[in-house]
């Protein structure tokens, strides 16, 4: 039962054709074909949107008042379904967008359901069976089982008595007008979905509802029922597929290990029928296609979850990753801005195309850690599209893409390929075995066996390949287990989704993300490097590492934080309270890896200075920021990762300088074409002064407070 608009509900009734199926599209062609193979003319259009709603009688009394009454309708009626058939055999039925999670929610409501449609039985039970929805109905009620087709109210009433329900409570969902009026006939409570042609103003008026898709009535239903809330990352991900495709452009540590759970979550009701995703990784492609799922390994919960329905595709495939975002309902992007900049042309493609064959919506889940990120994808491919298409048609595409910024908040990881290969060595002589074993026991049979044992030996082989596969499960990505995924709200399908958080203004999000995790992180690796520890995890171990790490995090960042946004406050704390959580058993997160790249990372505008610019103007010291950029210049002179090109250039700079760090911050130049300007040596001279003394006291003193204490 639920309460919809005021109303008591129990039951719901659908129409089939238009409502529940995208078949009116169909019907018409095939009814075409048929009229023209027959007669040697195609039924009119008029003809067609009139026939909308008639039992097979009054369908047949239009058409031969349109082309006389020679026409022979029987015939071509049996034609039509012939060839319709044909279609659905070959193709499937074409399922209308959001009618499998609208079923979920309302049986998991505890409503019965049925069908009624104009149909014939046979037809009908094929199309239910064929699109595996027959098993939501309770009951099915077909055209050749009445006396009097729709406008009149019987079938609605035969279907209602059948469920033991009032009218009243039942919803009775039609597309075309003749539907409306038998619903509204038998004084069941009507909702309109919107199909070919909209019913007359005043039978709409009619309706408890009104809708121009699913998906809008989808979105009322779940106003209704109770919010799942956010899954725990125990929760299972939903048993029933719906019809949509998911694509993920960018199958790294993110794509695959994040937005591949996000998207099999969904609504908490259905899951996608299949997950696209594109990576140039050969190894990857054909591990996960030969396993047919793959799964994520989060250690410090001792749990591996298993995602499957994953379909991969070359990235280099120009072709395939326009199919991709021509079936797929979402795709998350997640490339670094390069890999953005090159693939923009094939997403201009992929989005064009998508226009030109379906003219439906897409929502790109744009996944870049940059403030701006989906401003920067739009324009981008802006530019590709408008080398591709007229201006107006740019436009056109572009307000059919939805471009959400996100911010994630979890670390995912990537198995080497060297940790890859070992698991492929593993468990192909794990799946070997397997399969010997089962040899083994079939071949000791030593007596005469009945013909059904013949029979089903012929499939054993199978089910042996299939039993032997089950037990197998490749891990790809170590993960944090921290669920939500924030992203700007904008797009419809977003809400529906039940592990993303949507919030009005996702800049505020990321920059709380960024100053609270990224500056932060490098500065706890650089000190535990330069301690001797290998791991984030390791450091945390040491006090001296975890007392600045609390101290960056506590007393500098997260106050500088709610006093710029104090309406975010409990965003902050979240975010602060897993980034050390997370920091104490990341025994997987290499120091030297987390602390590459210290040049960019003190840039004026970037991670630390930001975070101490904030801080100060709020009035908060930053001892800990200000060692933490003296650390970043240790961590590149002690460097020996010939790979970290930016601690090069610090060593070159502080070497031609006479070993001069002042030398360093206020360097204002181009490195690898990218400009990195420093400090300022007059506005900045006060937080230079304290940089260059920790830096010189770092050598003699390793207790981080006592450090802390010099630089306050």
């Amino acid at each position: 039962m639920l309460f919809f608009q005021g109303k008591q509900i129990l039951s719901a009734i659908f129409d089939m054709d238009g409502t529940l199926f995208d078949t009116e599209r169909l019907r018409f062609k095939t009814l075409k074909q048929a009229s023209l193979e027959i007669f040697g003319k195609a039924l009119s259009e008029d003809t067609l949107i009139g026939s909308l709603g008639l039992s097979a009688t009054k369908a047949e009394a239009l058409a031969k008042a349109h082309n006389g009454e020679a026409f022979p309708y029987a015939e071509i009626r049996k034609r039509a379904d012939e060839l319709e058939l044909e279609y659905v055999r070959n193709h499937g039925v074409p399922i209308k967008a959001g009618l499998l999670e609208v079923l979920e929610r309302l049986r998991k409501s505890g409503l019965t359901m049925a069908v009624a449609t104009s149909s014939r039985r046979a037809i009908a039970e094929e199309y239910l069976i064929n699109a595996n929805v027959l098993k939501y109905f309770d009951i099915t009620v077909c055209g050749d089982e009445v006396s009097q087709g729709k406008p009149h109210p019987e079938i609605f009433l035969k279907a209602a008595r059948a469920l033991n329900c009032q009218p009243g409570q039942c919803f009775m969902v039609e597309d075309s007008e003749n539907g409306m009026l038998s619903a509204m006939r038998a004084e069941g409570q009507a909702i309109l979905i919107e199909d070919i042609k909209p019913p007359a103003p005043e039978i709409k008026a009619g309706a408890l509802k009104a809708y121009r898709s699913m998906a809008e009535f989808l979105a009322d239903l779940s106003e209704c029922v109770p919010d799942l809330g956010m899954p725990t990352l125990n929760d299972s991900f939903p048993a029933s597929l719906n019809q949509f495709r998911v694509g993920i452009h960018g199958f790294g540590a993110i794509g695959g290990g994040y937005l591949a759970q996000v998207f099999s979550h969904w609504d908490g009701y259905t899951r996608p029928c299949e997950i696209i995703a594109a990576t140039r990784s050969r190894l990857l492609r054909e591990s996960v296609n030969a396993f047919g799922r793959y799964s994520v390994r989060y250690s410090a919960t001792s749990f591996d979850q298993t995602l499957d329905n994953v379909r991969m595709i070359d990235m280099d495939d120009e072709d395939a990753l326009i199919r991709m975002y021509t079936a797929a309902e979402i795709v998350g992007l997640s490339l670094p801005e390069q890999a953005i900049r090159n693939q923009a042309k094939v997403i201009a493609k992929g989005l064009l195309q998508r226009f030109e064959r379906r003219g439906r919506e897409l929502t790109l889940l744009i996944v870049l850690n940059k403030v701006g990120g989906a401003a920067f994808v739009r324009r981008h491919v802006q530019a590709e599209l408008a080398l591709l298409c007229a201006p107006a048609i740019c436009d056109q595409v572009l307000e059919k893409t939805r471009f959400a910024e996100t911010v994630v908040s979890r670390i995912v990881s990537k198995l080497t390929n060297n940790a890859l290969v070992r698991q492929l060595r593993i468990k192909s002589q794990m799946f070997q075995n397997s399969l010997e074993d089962e040899s083994a026991l079939a071949t000791k049979a030593p007596t005469p066996v009945p013909e059904y044992e013949r029979l089903i030996g012929r499939f054993r082989p199978f089910a042996q390949t299939r039993s032997a596969m089950s037990q197998l499960h490749l891990i790809l990505f170590n993960s944090e287990p921290d669920m939500p995924l924030y992203a700007e709200r904008g797009s419809d399908l977003l809400e529906r989704l039940r592990q993303v958080k949507t919030v009005p203004d996702i800049t505020q999000i990321q920059v709380i993300k960024n100053r609270l995790w990224n500056g932060p992180h490098a500065i706890v690796a650089w000190y535990a490097s330069l301690l001797g520890h290998d791991s984030i995890g390791q450091g945390m171990g040491d006090a001296r590492v975890s007392e600045l790490a609390e101290r960056l995090i506590r007393q500098e960042v997260a106050p500088a934080l709610v006093a710029e946004y104090p309406q975010m406050a409990e965003v902050v704390s979240r975010f602060a309270d897993t980034f050390l959580e997370r920091c104490k058993t990341s025994f997987k997160d290499p120091c030297a890896r987390v602390g590459r790249d210290p040049l960019r990372k003190l840039q004026r505008n970037e991670r630390i200075f930001s975070s101490i610019d904030l801080a100060r103007r709020h009035g908060i010291q930053t001892p800990g920021l200000t060692l933490g950029a003296a650390l970043a210049i240790h961590h590149a002179l002690r460097g020996k990762d010939t790979k970290d090109l930016e601690a090069q250039a610090i060593r070159q700079v502080y070497l031609a300088n006479d070993a001069r760090v002042e030398a360093v911050l206020t360097h204002d130049g181009d490195y690898n074409g990218k400009r990195f300007p420093g400090l300022d040596p007059i506005r900045d001279a006060q937080l230079i002064t304290a940089i260059s003394g920790a830096f010189r006291q770092y050598p003699q003193r390793h207790a981080a407070k006592t450090l802390l204490m010099q630089v306050s």
